[in-house]
């Protein structure tokens, strides 16, 4: 039963982290929700371990970092099928280029496309936090891939503005863990 279901103050929170330099803020935004009493599970894209490790969601979660959906799992259905049953929001963030095109597309090959394409958005809202360089934020692809989902039902946090890890200063930075957090208990309602 969904905790939503149970307890109105403890939320069960599925948080994708992609392959992006921003991943490193994650770790405040998990942090923060289960201080607050959530329940948080993180999945990570094999190219998120290259920015934050695994043990660090593991501590700050108290939970298993879910990365390989091939893996045993205690339930009789698939890990990643009871994952997304029982959520009550998802927030990709860093939601990297990569995974906009993959959303689009129904490519569901790593954890955290898995998890996306397993939920039904009708009753666990997906958060996407695009984060990227202003240049790549801006090619037309991008452009078209956020469209695209908005109409499939996800929800596009909306970029900040600032320096940059590429050194420049422009549109595409990852909203700030407060903003995040903030736009997660705003969902929740």
């Amino acid at each position: 039963m969904p905790a939503s279901e149970t307890d109105k103050s403890c939320r069960r929170i599925l948080i994708g982290i992609c392959g992006g330099v921003a991943a490193y803020k994650m770790a405040e935004v998990v942090s923060t929700l289960a201080q607050s009493g959530h329940q948080v599970t993180v999945a990570m894209t094999r190219n998120a371990k290259r920015f934050i490790g695994v043990t660090t969601f593991r501590s700050l979660s108290g939970r298993e970092v879910f990365m390989n959906p091939w893996k045993h799992s205690e339930s009789p259905e698939s890990p990643h099928i009871a994952l997304a049953r029982e959520s009550d929001l998802m927030l990709i963030s860093p939601c990297t280029m990569d995974m906009l095109s993959k959303l689009v597309s129904g490519r569901a090959d790593d954890a955290v496309s898995l998890l996306a394409a397993s939920i039904d958005r009708a009753s666990c809202p997906v958060l996407l936090a695009p984060s990227m360089n202003a240049t790549m934020l801006q090619q037309p692809a991008t452009q078209r891939n956020m469209a695209t989902l908005e109409e499939d039902g996800f929800t596009l946090l909306a970029s900040g503005h600032g320096w940059q890890a590429c050194r420049t200063d422009g549109a595409g930075r990852m909203p700030e863990p407060a903003d995040l957090i903030a736009s997660i208990e705003t969902s929740l309602r």
